[in-house]
């Protein structure tokens, strides 16, 4: 495909998946039943991403409980009392603090990736967490015998660690969820911690070689949670200057649901480095309406005036179901929407003389 088109990670999970996960959790259900339904939803979820002709795929999250948590859950050194993000119907999500080092992944994305490998011979693209976001798991009061240095200098060892696992997985792409961006200039709109958390990925990034970092991108989005956001009123010309100074090959931009998508594209072509390529958002995952893969083609051809074809791309403006119990949109829906950005990248292609 002339344009690449890709997915930004999670789908919804089966009513039967979240229904038994729960039942589990409380005690009412066995692990090996659970463990067979996470197997039959997801193979159900590549067969239906390789339906949809996406010449890249993912394992739409099915066995994470969080894009954000994936690596630490079931750590024993972490409270349950951490910093809460609020969304703007009301809900919130909280993470966990941590109580005592050193920090350690429990989980590492590549294990999904490597189960995910033997139900498709399609590119399979991985999505990690970013350090930043890890990064609020320390206490503001700090810990003691554990320093903050010495906390970010183990994060940073394993966000490289995770990431580096999933190349040599073979993924076609590693995709760093950057979510907290925009939220970061609604705790703090001048910038700084903005700052920090460039700063602090940068330290990741920059562990990679050149050619290793034109696999690697940077997904943004102001949340997509039970058909909410949480820092959607955030204006992107706060962020974008500074998103693109990560040392990252690829950038995946929530864009079909701006207001004012045109703007958002002019900051883009102002803002972005000549060797960065830009995936754009075509559809909206917390929109119930079902884009056409005409209203695709034609969000396409409106982002071709502003970024070169060689470095333009489409993607959705968020994953699906970021959180194993979000139940806001079917898993229907999730691949109908998919299926038009396919389509509609294609048409788009077509229409430019691709």
């Amino acid at each position: 495909m002339p344009i690449p088109t890709e997915p930004i990670g999670s789908i919804p999970r089966p009513p039967e998946l979240i229904k038994a996960v729960a039942e589990f959790q409380g005690g009412r259900l066995a692990q090996e039943k659970l463990s067979a339904l996470y197997e039959d939803a997801l193979r159900d979820t590549i067969r239906r991403f390789e339906a949809t002709g996406s010449p890249v795929i993912t394992d739409g999250e099915q066995t994470k409980p969080s894009f954000a948590t994936y690596p630490i859950h079931g750590l024993a050194n972490l409270a349950s009392d951490g910093i809460t993000v609020p969304f703007v119907d009301g809900h919130v999500r909280r993470l966990p603090r941590l109580v005592s080092g050193p920090f350690r992944y429990k989980t590492y994305a590549s294990s999904f990736l490597e189960t995910a490998r033997q139900y498709t011979k399609t590119p399979l693209k991985q999505a990690v967490i970013s350090a930043s976001l890890l990064s609020l798991l320390y206490p503001q009061d700090g810990i003691p015998g554990y320093s903050r240095e010495t906390f970010l200098d183990d994060l940073v060892g394993e966000a490289v660690t995770d990431i580096r696992g999933c190349l040599k997985q073979g993924a076609a792409k590693v995709q760093i969820d950057f979510t907290e961006a925009r939220l970061s200039l609604k705790l703090d709109p001048w910038g700084g911690l903005l700052e920090q958390f460039i700063g602090l990925n940068n330290r990741v990034l920059g562990q990679f070689s050149r050619s290793e970092r034109v696999k690697i991108g940077v997904h943004t989005c102001p949340g997509g949670d039970q058909d909410a956001t949480h820092s959607a009123d955030v204006d992107y010309a706060g962020l974008l200057p500074s998103l693109f100074q990560l040392q990252a090959g690829n950038f995946y931009i929530q864009l079909a649901s701006e207001k004012d998508r045109l703007r958002v594209l002019g900051l883009i072509r102002q803002h972005r480095k000549a060797d960065q390529k830009i995936f754009v958002g075509v559809v909206d995952p917390i929109n119930s309406h079902i884009e056409t893969a005409q209203e695709v083609r034609d969000r396409v051809l409106e982002a071709a005036e502003y970024i070169p074809i060689g470095r333009l791309g489409t993607t959705d403006d968020c994953g699906f179901s970021p959180f194993g119990d979000d139940t806001s949109t079917a898993r229907e829906t999730a691949f109908k929407k998919i299926t038009a950005r396919v389509v509609g990248t294609e048409l788009a292609a077509q229409k430019l003389g691709f």
